[in-house]
Formats: C-alpha cells, sequence, structure tokens
C-alpha cells in the first residue's frame, strides 16, 4: 500500500508523466522490448531517485518488463505529490513519498521501500546502500544488485570498496558517457539556470557569477552562464580543471577573492563548507546562494544562521539572511539541489538516456548479478554505445560506418 500525500492529485500527475514521455524515444523504445521480453518478471526493484515526472516513467518501463516496483524520493523538496499520486493510483507501483517529508519521514519512506525485500536497487546519492549495510542489512537478503545515479553516490561507493566493506555489486551508472557527458554537462547546466532565473526574476547578463567546482556539471553551469550574457569566476582545487576552464574562457581564482566580487554563487563540488563564514562576511549585498551538489553541505548554512540578525522567506525558495551591517544573502531552495526543488530538473529528452542506462543497468544485473563479485562496476561499453546509438537514430543524426579496412587501421596493426 502506498502512502502520498493526496490521491485526488492523480489526474494532473498522469498528465506530467504522460507529457514527459512523448520527450523519451529510448526508454519508450526500451519499454517496448521489455512488454515482449519481460526481463524482471518475479523480481522486486526498488528505486530511490528524485521522484517527478521522468522518474515516474522510468519506474512505469521497468513495471512494463514484470518486476515489481516500490519507490521513494532521494530528495523531500523534489518530489511532487501529484506525480506519486498519479504514479500510484493503478496500485501496480508501490509509492512512498511526499513533498516536505520530515527527517523521520524521510527515513521511514525509504525504509518501507527497502522492505520489499529487492532483487535489484536503483540508488541516488547512497542512502538505499548506507541502510542495507547498516539497520537495514536484513532486507537485502535477495539482492543481486544494483545502479547509481549520482557523482556523490559513487564516492560513498569508491569509500565502501576502499574500506571491502561493500557486500554486492554496484554499477556506476554516473560514470557511462551517455550519463555524464550529457545528463551532467548539459542537464544540469539547463535547468539549474532555468530555475534561478525563474525563482529570482533577476536578470544574469552582466552579472558576476561563481561557479565552485569544474567537473562535468561545473562545466555545464559555466558554460550556460556565459551564454546567457555573465561573467563567470571558477573556482577549483584541481590544477587541471582550474587551467582548463582557463582555457574554456572563464577567470579561476580562490573563494576568498571570488567571494567579493560575486553576484550569484553556484556549488558544484560535491564537497562540504565551500562557502562559509570568512565568505559570508565580504559579500556584496543581495548575493544569491545556490547549490547544484548533491547534499546541502555545500555552503554552510549554520555559519550563515549564526551571523543573521533575521531570517525571513522572501520569496518562494528564496531565504533572506539578514546580517548585522544591513546586507542580506539570499539563500535559494534551502541549499539543496536548486534545479530540482525550485525548478523541473533536468530536461526530459537528456534523462531520457540516463535512465535507459538505468533500465539496461538492471537488465544487466538479472543477467549476471549471480557471477558478479562484491564491488563497484562500470557500465559495459557496448551497452553504453547501444543506448547513445538509439538516441542518436531518434535525434535523427546521420553517423558514419567504419569500412572493413578501416577497423583494421584503427584496431589491427595499423600497416
Amino acid at each position: 500500500m502506498s502512502i502520498i500525500r493526496d490521491p485526488s492529485l492523480a489526474p494532473a500527475g498522469k498528465r506530467k508523466i504522460e507529457w514527459v514521455k512523448g520527450f523519451m524515444p529510448v526508454l519508450s523504445q526500451i519499454k517496448d522490448q521489455f512488454e515482449k521480453d519481460k526481463p524482471f518478471a518475479g523480481l522486486r526493484i526498488s528505486i530511490c531517485l528524485h521522484l517527478e515526472a521522468k522518474t515516474a516513467y522510468m519506474a512505469q518501463v521497468l513495471a512494463a518488463g514484470g518486476a515489481q516496483v516500490a519507490i521513494t524520493g532521494s530528495n523531500t523538496l523534489s518530489t511532487k505529490d501529484d506525480v506519486c499520486a498519479g504514479l500510484a493510483e493503478s496500485g501496480e507501483i508501490a509509492v512512498y513519498a511526499y513533498h516536505d517529508a520530515t527527517e523521520e519521514e524521510y527515513w521511514d519512506h525509504l525504509k518501507k521501500a527497502l522492505e520489499f525485500k529487492p532483487h535489484i536497487i536503483i540508488d541516488d546519492g547512497g542512502d538505499f546502500v548506507s541502510m542495507l549495510h547498516g539497520d537495514c542489512a536484513e532486507y537485502a537478503e535477495h539482492l543481486l544488485g544494483g545502479c547509481e545515479e549520482t557523482t556523490t553516490g559513487i564516492n560513498r561507493l569508491r569509500a565502501r570498496v576502499r574500506e571491502n566493506s561493500l557486500t554486492f555489486p554496484m554499477m556506476a551508472v554516473n560514470d557511462a558517457d551517455s550519463k555524464h557527458l550529457f545528463d551532467n554537462v548539459h542537464g544540469t547546466g539547463q535547468s539549474v539556470w532555468d530555475s534561478i532565473m525563474y525563482t529570482t526574476n533577476v536578470m544574469l547578463t552582466g552579472r558576476d557569477v561563481v561557479v565552485a567546482g569544474y567537473g562535468f556539471c561545473g562545466k555545464g553551469v559555466a558554460m550556460r552562464a556565459k551564454g546567457l550574457g555573465a561573467k563567470v569566476i571558477v573556482t577549483e582545487i584541481n590544477p587541471w580543471r582550474a587551467m582548463e576552464a582557463v582555457m574554456d574562457g572563464f577567470r579561476v581564482m580562490k573563494m576568498d577573492d571570488a567571494a567579493r566580487i560575486g553576484e550569484f554563487f553556484v556549488t558544484v563540488t560535491g564537497n562540504k563548507d565551500v562557502i562559509t563564514k570568512r565568505h559570508y562576511e565580504v559579500m556584496r549585498h543581495n548575493a544569491f546562494l545556490s547549490n547544484a551538489g548533491h547534499f546541502d553541505v555545500e555552503f554552510s548554512k549554520p555559519d550563515l544562521a549564526a551571523m543573521a540578525t533575521k531570517i525571513d522567506n522572501r520569496r518562494p525558495f528564496i531565504e533572506g539572511y539578514h546580517l548585522p551591517d544591513g546586507r542580506i544573502l539570499n539563500v535559494l531552495a534551502e541549499g539543496k539541489l536548486v534545479n530540482i526543488v525550485a525548478g523541473n530538473g533536468h530536461p526530459a529528452d537528456i534523462m531520457d538516456m540516463s535512465f535507459a542506462l538505468q533500465v539496461m543497468g538492471c537488465k544487466h544485473i538479472v543477467e549476471n548479478g549471480k557471477t558478479m563479485a562484491p564491488g563497484l562496476y562500470n557500465v559495459p561499453i557496448e551497452l553504453d554505445r547501444q543506448i547513445a546509438i538509439m538516441k542518436s537514430q531518434a535525434m535523427g543524426l546521420g553517423l558514419d560506418v567504419l569500412t572493413g579496412e578501416q577497423e583494421e587501421y584503427f584496431y589491427g596493426t595499423g600497416e
């Protein structure tokens, strides 16, 4: 039995799911094949992802493949109640989530999804994995393995591998080219600025923007800001990425210096305390602080709260922190993922590839999980390439094909 906020919202949620289907041709093609082959017949799959329309459609694709599916949200503020209602209405998929759940409710919803005793998990940030190695270890008795969606989750998995504490195989979906080259760069880049501009109603052109971190997500955020006419500064700890940012046309400096200049700050590092008290002390009045990393720790909210004489809601998803000298610093989306909490998340046509990788990763685990030792695995290159070819075809792209002689030149002796 599902646990959702308001079943009466189901019609609106179903319309949202139906809308994104029209922009996810790869996932739809896979769904058609799954309906014929039923690769998940008799199996249970538990999902912990941002629970909005695109995720809901992926859950339906897995169900079409014969799976029993339980789903919960990986972020309480990104969960859409209408989508939860629309997904739960038929009773075929168990939904345990609602918007703005308390922390206790959040963990209870995750536990409900794991009580399902899944054969496969799809995780976002590593919370499922953490629970299955802790208080919920008993629910892993049938587990074949799982897939991880995010950079942060994979970092947590790599830590477990180093400690030799990961007890089942996991697929590093985020590291596949069909994911990070598109979802992380273009999905994050577009959705971050869509959300910030809609939330603030402030023009970006001519503004000073500080992007903390120049990984795949940071590259997308910086590139889109530049395209919208902003003056972009990048902060980095990695010398190669710093040089890459400069050669891509951005200024690079320490956060201590950038803090004095920036009007918009976007953290995309995956680490904590990138912006702290000493940075707040020198920021400009009305600066905007937003985070596009997984957890809400990249800029220190405790430091800012301790400095503030008053905190108020200035607009939806904008909290104003009033400082003793009269300055106000604006925190967007409570420091959580600004593009999902205060916006619609990544575009459907980008998530088409990411979620195609997820469902095909699940199929790979069904076919190979019993012979896979515990550990972190890359998505097989053949599967990654298959998704890319399907997407290219759906986009109407014409691809050249190597002749036999060219293949021999590339992959043979070259003589």
